[in-house]
């Protein structure tokens, strides 16, 4: 027997019946082909299934779609407009934010909740926000530095 699950998922009401212990990432890239939400642990250690949730980026691997009940969801997908990319996902590519691209949906998610608490972060604040998101590509130096050009354009 399921539970009706209802949220927004980047600006779209969605409504399903899920068993209980269905996951929102499994929700997400199973149910509403959202893959952009990477699974990479199963324990919300790595982060790359980062996304937010009413403003504030959370691991949705650990985090049951019941518990989204009434949630507003954006996904990376959900950053993009009109066809256009987000400040920090264009930030992401012009800087070379990114090489395998695993762990980007997490650190552009992260960056996006810092820039709602930081205006102007340093290097060190932007590596605690992002502390979680864990990237085995880049040693992170582009990433702090297109973290603050996309800072810079939103």
């Amino acid at each position: 027997m399921g539970i009706l699950v209802s949220m927004t998922v980047n600006g779209k009401a969605v409504t399903a019946d899920l068993e209980p212990r269905t996951l929102l990432v499994t929700y997400l890239r199973e149910n509403l082909s959202l893959t952009g939400t990477h699974v990479g642990c199963d324990t919300a250690q790595c982060g790359a299934c980062t996304i937010l949730m009413d403003g504030r980026a959370v691991k949705c691997c650990n985090v049951l779609a019941v518990q989204a009940q009434g949630a507003v969801i954006t996904t990376i997908e959900g950053l993009a407009t009109n066809g256009e990319l987000h400040p920090m996902q264009a930030a992401f590519k012009e800087h070379h934010g990114l090489q395998c691209g695993f762990c980007t949906t997490g650190m552009v998610m992260g960056a996006v909740e810092l820039a709602g608490k930081l205006k102007n972060p340093d290097d060190e604040q932007i590596r605690a926000a992002l502390d979680g998101n864990f990237c085995r590509c880049t040693g992170y130096h582009n990433i702090v530095k297109a973290v603050k050009a996309g800072l810079a354009k939103m």
